[in-house]
């Protein structure tokens, strides 16, 4: 039978890689052979050091600043990625932040500033790579498992990342014809210096103990189901939400 599955272009832009799990996934598709866009909103030392890794285990990478809450800002990497490498391949939506609290005590400015980045920066980076990944491309965006976990304190977070998962089946059913897979990411969990940071001790060991392995996820278990889905494996894979989170939901 004959393979109708088109090789993934080799350049990938990761949003928001220039720490923790965005990082550990740029240098991941780095060494698979893919020449990365690094994207950072603030931390652009931070982002040149990811490069600095990548460059130095011989792969391909740049940093490039721009804040995914801004209708720009997308563009602004694609036109980056394609001066630099050439047309893109993958987009993967890494982006998002997480203000924590109750549905009623959390204000207008908190409710629009996760809104705009976790559900508008992954709307237009889908908008963008519609009209710009070709044949054989992927987008993967990032939901979160607090989607059918609904915990307290998440109402919002939970909202924009059940959007996310809206889009991706949408979009898959609309680029499908294109030969462009679209899915989502939704880890439980992750050791990361943003989530352990300010936490007591008993409760991370609560978190952990959540899914049947316990323990905190790792940001290269979530790299290697990126680097799945976006590599040559994962091509009859769309309109699909990966649960990257142990078992705990």
């Amino acid at each position: 039978m004959t393979d109708t599955i088109k090789p993934v272009p080799p350049v990938a832009i990761v949003t928001g890689s220039s720490r923790g799990i965005g990082a550990t996934i740029a240098c991941r598709l780095a060494s698979d052979g893919f020449a990365v866009v690094v994207n950072y909103a603030r931390g652009r030392e931070q982002a040149e050091t990811v490069v600095g890794e990548i460059e130095a285990a011989g792969g391909r990478a740049i940093a490039v600043g721009a804040d995914m809450a801004e209708p720009a800002g997308i563009a602004a990497l694609f036109d980056a990625a394609e001066a630099a490498f050439g047309p893109v391949g993958v987009l993967v939506n890494n982006a998002g932040i997480m203000t924590l609290g109750p549905i009623a005590e959390v204000d207008d400015a908190a409710f629009e500033r996760q809104v705009s980045i976790n559900l508008g920066g992954v709307f237009r980076g889908m908008r963008e790579a519609a009209r710009r990944i070709g044949e054989g491309g992927r987008i993967i965006s990032f939901s979160s498992s607090v989607v059918g976990l609904y915990q307290p304190g998440y109402g919002v977070y939970a909202a924009t990342k059940a959007g996310v998962e809206a889009l991706t089946h949408v979009l898959a059913k609309e680029l499908g014809p294109r030969g462009i897979t679209v899915n989502a990411v939704a880890p439980g969990p992750v050791a990361t210096s943003l989530f352990l940071e300010g936490k007591p001790e008993d409760l991370i060991v609560n978190i952990a103990r959540m899914n049947p392995f316990g323990r905190l996820g790792e940001p290269e278990d979530i790299a290697r189901v990126t680097a799945f889905l976006a590599g040559p494996d994962a091509g009859w894979i769309s309109g699909q939400t990966l649960r990257a989170n142990g078992g705990v939901v």
